[in-house]
């Protein structure tokens, strides 16, 4: 049993951001609350408001440091935190929480004044790079023709922050090739982001009878939504194929534009954010995922729909194909290349049953290598300073990337038996929340009853004051 710890996660962005690196940092602080360790997050604030506060994140309460931002006029959702007084608001932070290690999720800006602060201090810091400059040039303001030049000294500048860390990790061997090329940077260790797959998974067949194909995520360039649209467009001869797009961004109304002009505009459905409670069902409901991004260090995302049992077909770039293993749980095409994401498309609608069950059971099977308890651990000894020579997911040992083809029955059977017994216990932890909700709601008509018996006493005594005043 680990001993408790005292940890502070400093991000540029965290709930309710929906974005791979606020997931993960909302996953990962849960998953050490319920630990037992005591978290704190140092975030942009959500809204006008700052300050410390209590919230509850991924079912736990933890402590959230609120620092005052502002949003950014040229993206939909994205926050700039004033850095004026940033490295005194975060050296107090630590003096009053007196950590034992502070784990960045972010260079760019919340995490760069907190390294500051750290090493003044001499605590063990970590980072964990979830950045990408392609995601970030899109919105900036500057021209084209100058993109590369600025890649070039946005790595460089991460390679500067990132070089300071006593461990640095990302979440896959292909994110951590990149970051050592790009950034200039050594040993980075490649940890899955994780996932708690008790939470997705069901016992609903996947069926291509009413074909639904989903996209979870932000609505932003990198994504390549359009390219999702136009090879469902040309799928003539599958008219009852409907498209569901969850999340938000800058691209949503363009996005809604091309759905139009492409005649499709009555099957893409455009839901916005759903609830944590909503998400499983979201998966549960769809026959295939599709993440067209070209930008993937990892894809949360693309976890949950695994998770959930559902075939994926991925763009054939970054660290998607480590999740997406090309005719095993799914299809890898072409990025950009709207025929060959049709192609893949087709062979997902045309599988029978039994075709459509291989694949889900491939997908149940490769995402119980990124068990999140595993993931906590790791990060656990790494606070420490234990490990960190060799720390990794499962989904980086060899068995991982061997072909797969049919399972074993042996292999099937325990995952029926994973199936069942997490299909039980996301039916209990409804129980439980329904009657949660049933209390809150009796506190809370109780509490309306109580205000309106002192309202009439209130007015009681108040008529009977301006009685004696007459």
């Amino acid at each position: 049993m680990t001993e408790k710890l005292k940890i502070v996660i400093p991000c540029d962005t965290f709930a309710p951001d929906i974005n791979g690196a606020a997931r993960f940092a909302e996953r990962l602080a849960g998953g050490l609350v319920r630990h037992g360790h005591e978290v704190h997050i140092i975030a942009p604030s959500f809204d006008e408001s700052a300050g410390d506060r209590i919230e509850n994140h991924d079912g736990v309460d933890m402590v959230v440091h609120r620092l005052r931002s502002h949003r950014v006029p040229q993206h939909k959702t994205l926050r700039w935190p004033e850095p004026w007084g940033m490295t005194k608001r975060i050296e107090k932070i630590l003096s009053e929480v007196q950590p034992d290690a502070v784990h960045i999720q972010s260079h760019l800006m919340v995490g760069r004044f907190a390294l500051r602060a750290v090493r003044k201090k001499g605590l063990r810091v970590l980072a964990t790079n979830h950045i990408m400059p392609e995601n970030l040039l899109r919105y900036s303001l500057l021209p084209k023709f100058l993109h590369g030049l600025a890649m070039k000294i946005i790595w460089a500048d991460a390679g500067r922050i990132l070089r300071k860390m006593d461990a640095l990790t990302t979440p896959t061997k292909r994110a951590a090739e990149l970051l050592e090329a790009a950034a200039g940077v050594s040993d980075v260790l490649a940890i899955s982001c994780g996932i708690d797959a008790s939470r997705f998974a069901n016992n609903t067949p996947t069926q291509n009878r009413e074909p639904v194909a989903l996209f979870l995520g932000r609505l932003d360039d990198e994504k390549r939504i359009d390219v999702f649209l136009r090879a469902v467009a040309s799928l003539a001869d599958f008219p009852n194929l409907r498209v569901e797009l969850v999340g938000d961004g800058g691209e949503r109304e363009r996005l809604q534009q091309l759905a139009q002009q492409l005649g499709i505009a009555s099957r893409v459905a455009f839901l916005g954010h759903v609830t944590d409670e909503e998400l499983p069902g979201t998966y549960e409901r769809s026959t295939v995922f599709v993440m067209p991004s070209i930008a993937e260090l990892q894809s949360i995302a693309t976890m949950e729909a695994m998770a959930s049992g559902r075939p994926v077909i991925a763009a054939n770039a970054m660290a998607l194909p480590h999740l997406v293993h090309n005719g095993d749980n799914g299809y890898l095409f072409e990025p950009n290349n709207v025929a060959d994401l049709a192609a893949k498309l087709r062979r997902v609608l045309q599988a029978d049953e039994v075709e459509l069950a291989r694949l889900s059971e491939n997908s149940l099977h490769l995402i119980q290598a990124h068990d999140i308890e595993r993931t906590i651990k790791i990060f656990e000894d790494l606070y420490q300073g234990i490990g960190e020579t060799a720390p990794t997911t499962r989904d980086n040992e060899p068995d991982y990337f061997r072909p797969i083809g049919q399972l074993p029955d042996s292999v099937r059977k325990r995952l029926d038996e994973f199936r069942k017994d997490a299909v039980e216990l996301r039916a209990r932890a409804e129980r439980l929340r329904e009657e949660a909700r049933a209390k809150l709601d009796e506190v809370r008509a109780e509490v309306r009853e109580q205000l309106t018996e002192i309202r009439s006493e209130v007015s009681e005594a108040a008529k009977r004051l301006r009685k004696k005043r007459d």
